[in-house]
């Protein structure tokens, strides 16, 4: 189970960073038109879900923003937060999915009174 995780994973990843690239080769320019579409916010949703990623998508007069927040965000809520504000819904998607599926996680940083009183 695992592996397929990992391997899942790896093609959500290397589908992201197709679509950060900038060559007009042919084979990316396929890739790019999926991607640029509901379909392809679709599938990156669906890729992100199982890695424990839920997202909200609006939009406004200023474009549309994109949140990814991760479901552990019950218990750490500064993990996998990301928004981004972008011409059309599949860019905001996919930089909020590339930003959220690359960030580290983030220790706990929260304070906490140790006293004795």
């Amino acid at each position: 189970m695992a592996r397929m995780i990992d391997r899942r994973r790896a093609l959500l990843v290397a589908a992201l960073a197709a679509a950060r690239v900038t060559s007009r080769e042919p084979a990316l320019l396929v890739v790019r038109a999926w991607l640029d579409s509901w379909r392809g916010i679709g599938s990156i949703v669906v890729g992100m879900a199982r890695h424990g990623y839920d997202l909200s998508l609006t939009s406004d007069r200023d474009g549309w923003r994109a949140t990814f927040l991760h479901r552990s965000h019950l218990i750490q809520p500064w993990i996998g937060q990301v928004l981004t504000w972008c011409a059309t819904p599949w860019q905001a998607v996919q930089e909020a999915a590339w930003r959220a599926i690359n960030a580290f996680p983030v220790e706990d940083c929260s304070v906490v009174d140790e006293s004795p009183l």
